[in-house]
């Protein structure tokens, strides 16, 4: 174990158990407005974005070929305008992405706003709590519900907030003007004193999201996986009018019969070893795949990862990933390991909506 493995066990005990508190001001952020931007949006994203004003919504940008390009939120402000946050590192690809594919003749326009908010992100258990203690808006369940955002105000500044999570936790994310960061930073850690807020950095954040199985674009999936590989045919509206790019692709993909690989959450027996990604997935002492991704989950007590396993003759079927025995290959010595196609931590999403 590394030096500062037991500070990303209080870290991740933190997000689970109290509330957390992350910079991840380097997100991308774009607002898109105009008349034509419900039409245009809807045509690049693969879910619905005709939604209530509000209501946030995640979705994944195909090519024609059905692969994904992009996995991102896309919320809905107004009638004619939408807010788009996607990984910092993929910033210039997204940017491009959507100047390519929004016609030119549409009243569409689109302004990066990286630069003008920080974001802050409150996850855990007390992270209500905390939000509640510096504003006058209400953020109860009933008013504030998972997968919607509001403007709040948290003492001079204008804030505004989505309750949305990567950790697995009930959790709030905070856009702040940048002017105003200083200022609702130091409301933020006021309030949480005595409520045990913690900062927490990105390897807590891997260590969180990969317990509740939340795929990571870049790193468990790219253009060469459909959503239907990654498990996410749940975020694809195939119906919805006009379309979307890569739509026929993936539904011929979908008609063509049981998947040749899916993705698979593992967690090791021993509690020992420590998993990084890129290691042999192997099922009943054959080769199936190897990790995407890999971090120790503190809350199930063994390292974890991520990784697409290939099927056999008649495919990857639900069947066939149960019914397998499983190892993982750690420098040449094989680990048994469960295998999951639904999130280990809270696969019924009870705390997330909390």
């Amino acid at each position: 174990r590394q030096n500062w493995f037991d500070y990303l066990a209080e870290e991740h005990k933190a997000c689970r158990e109290d509330v957390i508190l992350m910079d991840v001001t380097s997100m991308s952020k774009f607002l898109v407005q105009g008349r034509d931007a419900e039409k245009a949006l809807n045509y690049i994203c693969a879910n619905n974005v005709a939604v209530p004003v509000g209501k946030v919504v995640y979705t994944q940008w195909l090519n024609e070929r059905a692969g994904m390009v992009a996995d991102l939120t896309v919320t809905r402000l107004a009638e004619d305008k939408y807010f788009i946050v996607s990984a910092g590192d993929f910033y210039g690809h997204d940017t491009l992405w959507m100047k390519k594919h929004i016609p030119p003749e549409a009243h569409v326009f689109v302004t990066d706003m990286t630069s003008a908010y920080t974001l802050l992100n409150l996850q855990g258990p007390k992270s209500r709590e905390l939000v509640q203690r510096i504003t006058t808006a209400d953020v109860s369940k009933e008013a504030f519900p998972y997968m919607t955002a509001q403007v709040i105000d948290i003492h001079y500044a204008l804030v505004q907030c989505m309750r949305v999570t990567y950790e697995g936790e009930l959790g709030f994310e905070l856009y702040i003007p940048a002017e105003f960061s200083v200022h609702v930073y130091e409301a933020v850690i006021e309030a949480g004193r005595d409520l045990g807020l913690r900062h927490a950095g990105f390897q807590a954040l891997n260590s969180l999201r990969i317990e509740k199985a939340y795929r990571e674009y870049g790193h468990d999936m790219d253009e060469q996986d459909t959503p239907l590989e990654a498990g996410l045919a749940w975020a694809v509206k195939f119906d919805k009018p006009g379309g979307f790019i890569g739509r026929d692709a993936l539904l011929r993909h979908k008609e063509s019969g049981p998947l040749k690989y899916r993705m698979v959450q593992f967690l090791l027996d021993d509690p020992e070893p420590l998993l990084y990604g890129n290691e042999i997935i192997y099922r009943d002492g054959k080769i199936v795949g190897y990790l995407q991704t890999g971090a120790y989950g503190f809350t199930l007590g063994g390292a974890m990862g991520m990784g697409f396993v290939e099927g056999d003759e008649d495919g990857a079927t639900t069947d066939f990933i149960n019914r397998g025995n499983y190892e993982i290959d750690i420098a040449g010595e094989r680990y048994p390991a469960k295998a999951s196609l639904t999130p280990m931590y809270d696969p019924k999403g009870k705390r997330v909506r909390s």
